[in-house]
C-alpha cells in the first residue's frame, strides 16, 4: 500500500528540500519530544500531591470539603489560563518565528514549576501563600497552553510529507510519557518518605526536579533551527499582515471546528486516562496501589501506541487511519467491560488494551497542521486546541462524575461516542480526501 499524501507537511518546502532534511527530523523530533513530556510532567505532578497540598496551603480549621475543592480550583487555574496563554504566545510564534515562542514556553514552565517547590506555605505567610500558588498555576497554564500546539506545529514544518504522521505521534508519544513520569515520581516519594517528612519537604521535591530538569531542556532546545516554513515565510515576506487570530477567525472557521472535534477526541482519551484509578478502585474494587499500576501501564502503552499510530497514518493515509480507530476504540471499549472479573495479569493486558486503542490521539495534531496555512497555523492549532481541551477536559469528568451510577458504563459509553468521531472523520474524509490539505501552488493564502 502507497503512503498517502492526503496531507502534506508543508507547503511552502519542495519535496527535494524535506529529503535533504529528513536525517536532521529524528534529533530535532527526539528533542522536541522529550521537551514535551518534561512539561506535562511539570504541569500534571500537581495533580498527585493534591491531598498534601491542600493541608499545606490552607488554614488547618478550614473544613476537609472546602479545602479539596478549593485545591482543585488551583489545579482548574492551569487549565482555564490555556486558551490565553496558547493565543498570545501563538501570535508570536506566526509572527516571529516557532523557536523563539518554543523556546520561552519551555522557560516559563520550568521557573513557575521551580517558583512552587519553593513556595512558602500558609503557616509561613498566610492567605499569601494559595494567592502565589495560583500565580504559578496560571503561569503554567500559559505555558503549557503554546508548549503543545507549538511542539506540533515544529515538529510538522520540520518533517518530509511521509513522515508528519510520526512525528505527530512522537510527541503524542513524549506527552503521555510526561503523565507516567510524575505518577511514577509521586510513587517513589510516597514510598521512600514517611508522612511527616512528605509534608515537611517531600512534597518540594517533584517539583524541584521538574523545574531543574525543564531548564536543563531550554539549552537542547536552543539548538534547534527554526522549521524552514517560517524561514521561508519570512525571507519571501509572507507573513501574515493583520492580527493572526483575526485572520484565523475570518477565513478558517470550518478548520477550527474540525480541530475542535479532534481535540475533543484527544482529550477525552487522555482524562480517561487520568480518571482510569478511581474507576478500578471505586467502581471494581481493586486496591488503590494496584489501581495505579494499571492505570501507569495503560498509560504507557497509550505513549507507545501513539508512536506506532503516527508510523500507521503515514502509511495508510488519514481516512483509513481514522476508519480502523473505530474497531480498535470498541476494542478498547469492550477491555472496559472485561476488567470486572480480571485477574492482575488480565487486568494489565486489558488496560494495555485500553491504552493501545488511545493512539487515535496521534490523528489529532496530524489533522490540525493540516488545516491551518502556514502564515496562521500556530495560531490557528493554538486556538483551536486549547479553547476545546478547556471546555472538552472540564465537561468530560463531570458528565463521567454523573453517570456513576452507572458504573463502568459511563466509560464505555464515552469510548463509543469517541469510535463514532472516528467514524464521522474518516467517513468524510473517503468523500472528500482533500478537505484538509492545501495545494502547493497557494500555500499560504487566508483570505
Amino acid at each position: 500500500m502507497s503512503r498517502s499524501k492526503t496531507f502534506p507537511a508543508e507547503d511552502a518546502v519542495s519535496i527535494d528540500y524535506a529529503r535533504r532534511v529528513r536525517k536532521e527530523q529524528y534529533p530535532i523530533t527526539g528533542i522536541v519530544s522529550l521537551g514535551g513530556c518534561l512539561e506535562f510532567y511539570n504541569f500534571t505532578i500537581f495533580i498527585f500531591f493534591a491531598d498534601v497540598i491542600g493541608e499545606l496551603f490552607f488554614p488547618v480549621g478550614m473544613p476537609g470539603w472546602l479545602r479539596t475543592f478549593q485545591t482543585w480550583g488551583l489545579f482548574a487555574a492551569g487549565y482555564l489560563f490555556r486558551p490565553l496563554g496558547g493565543v498570545v504566545l501563538a501570535h508570536f510564534g506566526d509572527l516571529f518565528g516557532r523557536k523563539r515562542v518554543f523556546a520561552f514556553s519551555i522557560l516559563l514552565m520550568a521557573t513557575s514549576t521551580l517558583g512552587i517547590g519553593l513556595l512558602p506555605t500558609y503557616a509561613s505567610v498566610g492567605a499569601i501563600a494559595p494567592v502565589l500558588l495560583l500565580l504559578c498555576r496560571v503561569l503554567q497554564g500559559i505555558a503549557i497552553g503554546g508548549e503543545v500546539p507549538g511542539a506540533w506545529t515544529f515538529v510538522s514544518e520540520h518533517a518530509p510529507p511521509r513522515n508528519v504522521g510520526w512525528a505527530c505521534g512522537m510527541v503524542c508519544g513524549g506527552l503521555a510519557l510526561g503523565i507516567l513520569v510524575a505518577s511514577s515520581v509521586a510513587a517513589i516519594v510516597n514510598s521512600l518518605l514517611q508522612i511527616n517528612d512528605l509534608h515537611l519537604f517531600g512534597w518540594r521535591l517533584p517539583f524541584l526536579l521538574g523545574g531543574a530538569f525543564g531548564l536543563a531542556g531550554i539549552k537542547l532546545r536552543r539548538i534547534l533551527n527554526e522549521t524552514p516554513v517560517f524561514t521561508s515565510l519570512r525571507k519571501d515576506k509572507m507573513l501574515v499582515p493583520e492580527l493572526p487570530l483575526r485572520a484565523v477567525l475570518r477565513t478558517q472557521g470550518y478548520a477550527v471546528l474540525w480541530s475542535m472535534l479532534v481535540t475533543w477526541i484527544l482529550s477525552s482519551v487522555v482524562v480517561l486516562t487520568l480518571m482510569m484509578p478511581m474507576m478500578l478502585h471505586n467502581i471494581y474494587g481493586f486496591q488503590k496501589e494496584q489501581a495505579l499500576l494499571a492505570a501507569s501501564v495503560s498509560t504507557l502503552f497509550l505513549a507507545i501506541g501513539a508512536v506506532i499510530a503516527g508510523a500507521l497514518l503515514d502509511w495508510v493515509g488519514p481516512a483509513r487511519f481514522f476508519l480502523l480507530f473505530v474497531i480498535l476504540l470498541l476494542i478498547g471499549a469492550l477491555a472496559y467491560l472485561k476488567m470486572s472479573d480480571a485477574d492482575t495479569m488480565e487486568l494489565y493486558l486489558l488496560c494495555a488494551v485500553v491504552g493501545l486503542s488511545g493512539g487515535v490521539t496521534a490523528g489529532t495534531p496530524y489533522v490540525m497542521v493540516s488545516c491551518f496555512p502556514a502564515r496562521v497555523r500556530f495560531t490557528g492549532v493554538s486556538f483551536a486546541y486549547n479553547t476545546a481541551y478547556a471546555f472538552f477536559g472540564g465537561v468530560t469528568p463531570l458528565l463521567i462524575t454523573a453517570m456513576a451510577p452507572l458504573g463502568v458504563t459511563g466509560y464505555v459509553i464515552y469510548y463509543v461516542l469517541i469510535s463514532i468521531s472516528s467514524a464521522v472523520l474518516g467517513i468524510t474524509l473517503m468523500r472528500r480526501p482533500k478537505l484538509f490539505g492545501h495545494a502547493r501552488s497557494d500555500p499560504d493564502r487566508v483570505d
